[in-house]
């Protein structure tokens, strides 16, 4: 069957501007040709196993739906990803070619062997064979940094890749017709929502690099990236929470958000209903949604005609959600058709990790992490992002990481959403969540962390701006067991 992605491509009206950059703008009918010329130049150059390194561009695109046109499994290598990690996924997915902008970050037994005649990127290819363990039936193998530089590949079919990206056009509000991506095009979210989708409803998908977002490995340059989105106007966004709270603190300085902004996403990590609220007010129009990669990335997501405080919104038209008689939430639908190296699955029900519920009218809620809950030491299970998301409720806390594995009770590290922010501003907004939390789930103290955790700063938040709960331990563990130790002071 042929790809829905490239036939929405050929269908579009062929004037239309389909993807810019700084240096190029191509119309759908010059995209069209470009993927159909890079795809046989990539079959004369007998390209196998193809990782994809290289910054946001028209040709990142391009090279993507070249490989997609030809099935050649393609491996996104995100920018942010150590030295370790690139050999870790070349040697794990059986790399033998590399499709890159970033010549000097290739291992060394790749060798050079030309320029991509349309996504100018340049190709290497390993110097000796590699037996790689990819599935028979994917298209596309999506690494995350996860907690370990060794994390799993998870591969996914050029089917399922296609229908969330259908769901999602589906979804998307009428008139966005521009969308700017501003996160890396190697996270999947990325890449399925924010190019198939757009292509798919005949939109301009604007891909600068990071060099103009601001957004370069492990930093946010926040004047640069708020200049870029003032300065493309986009109709739509992706964000993780971090950057919405970037894009928020600027609008209360100032800045504001451009006229046309109609839709912006936000999904990676959890978000506190007040954040989106406020988000909302400022003229920023912030919907939360939920996903994972296994699950070939968004699930449910909230829209401004359906949506509801406090929940990742409905399951998209592809995917089928329940809960479990633990509390965890199940999807069906488009999911992965296994992990690379592990043995090929035909499941067709993942279980996500994620606690949650579902209430009457569909809305799907998510409370947590399965292998996040802690056991005090009283016998109470208890999910730190449940209680999380109701310290963070009413906006004076900006961060809020919660401990209390074999402990008597829980404590929180805080740091507060402004700087004019006081302690006692923050005692009562802990009041305020412990009123709506049972006893043993009641943060009994506190304290301020001594700066916020930045995105990806110091390995202490992942790329999406979930929190390394073990490395934060590790870092602050005598300011965590200070806590501890005035209770029995006292």
């Amino acid at each position: 069957m042929p790809s829905q992605v490239l036939r929405a491509i050929d269908g579009a009206p062929s004037a239309n501007i389909a993807v810019c950059d700084e240096r190029r703008s191509l119309s759908y009918a010059a995209l069209g040709e470009a993927v159909r010329a890079e795809a046989r130049w990539l079959q004369e150059q007998a390209v196998e196993r193809c990782a994809l390194l290289a910054d946001n561009s028209a040709g990142w695109v391009i090279a993507d739906l070249a490989l997609l046109r030809t099935g050649v499994l393609n491996v996104p290598l995100p920018g942010w990803f150590t030295p370790a990690q690139i050999a870790h996924v070349i040697q794990d997915a059986g790399v033998e070619s590399i499709l890159t902008d970033e010549p000097e970050r290739i291992p060394p037994d790749f060798q050079h062997v030309a320029s991509a005649p349309h996504s100018r990127l340049t190709l290497f290819r390993r110097t000796e064979r590699c037996e790689g363990l990819a599935l028979s039936r994917a298209i596309k193998v999506t690494y995350t940094s996860g907690s370990t530089g060794a994390a799993k590949g998870v591969c996914l079919t050029r089917n399922a890749l296609e229908q969330v990206a259908r769901s999602i056009a589906f979804a998307t509000p009428p008139g966005v017709t521009r969308h700017l991506c501003s996160m890396p095009l190697s996270t999947l979210l990325e890449n399925v929502a924010g190019v198939y989708a757009p292509l798919m409803l005949g939109a301009t998908c604007i891909v600068p690099s990071a060099r103009n977002t601001g957004l370069g490995q492990g930093a946010c340059i926040a004047q640069r990236y708020l200049d870029m989105i003032s300065g493309y106007s986009p109709h739509s966004l992706i964000l993780v929470p971090e950057l919405l709270r970037l894009l928020i603190g600027a609008a209360k300085r100032g800045w504001t958000p451009p006229p046309e902004l109609r839709f912006v996403a936000v999904g990676g990590a959890s978000v506190a209903p007040a954040l989106l609220e406020e988000a909302i007010a400022l003229g920023i129009p912030a919907y939360e949604g939920y996903g994972l990669s296994e699950c070939a990335s968004v699930v449910c997501l909230n829209t401004p005609s359906e949506s509801r405080r406090g929940s990742v919104g409905k399951p998209l038209p592809h995917a089928r959600v329940r809960i479990d008689e633990h509390g965890q939430i199940l999807v069906r639908g488009a999911v992965m058709s296994g992990y690379l190296g592990e043995k090929e699955s035909r499941a067709q029900e993942i279980a996500t990790g994620d606690l949650g519920y579902i209430d009457a009218d569909g809305y799907v809620y998510v409370r947590g992490r399965v292998k996040n809950m802690f056991i005090t030491s009283m016998g109470r299970n208890v999910s730190p992002e449940w209680m999380e998301s109701h310290l963070l409720r009413d906006g004076t806390v900006g961060q809020a990481i919660v401990f209390g594995e074999a402990r008597p009770y829980a404590v929180a590290l805080i740091h507060p959403a402004d700087s004019s922010i006081t302690a006692s501003q923050i005692e009562r907004a802990i009041a305020a969540a412990n009123a709506q939390l049972p006893a043993y789930a009641q943060v009994r103290r506190w304290a301020l962390l001594p700066r916020a955790l930045e995105f990806e700063e110091g390995g202490l938040l992942t790329a999406n701006g979930r929190p390394r709960r073990d490395t934060i331990a590790a870092r602050y563990s005598d300011l965590i067991d200070s806590m501890y130790e005035e209770a029995l002071a006292s």
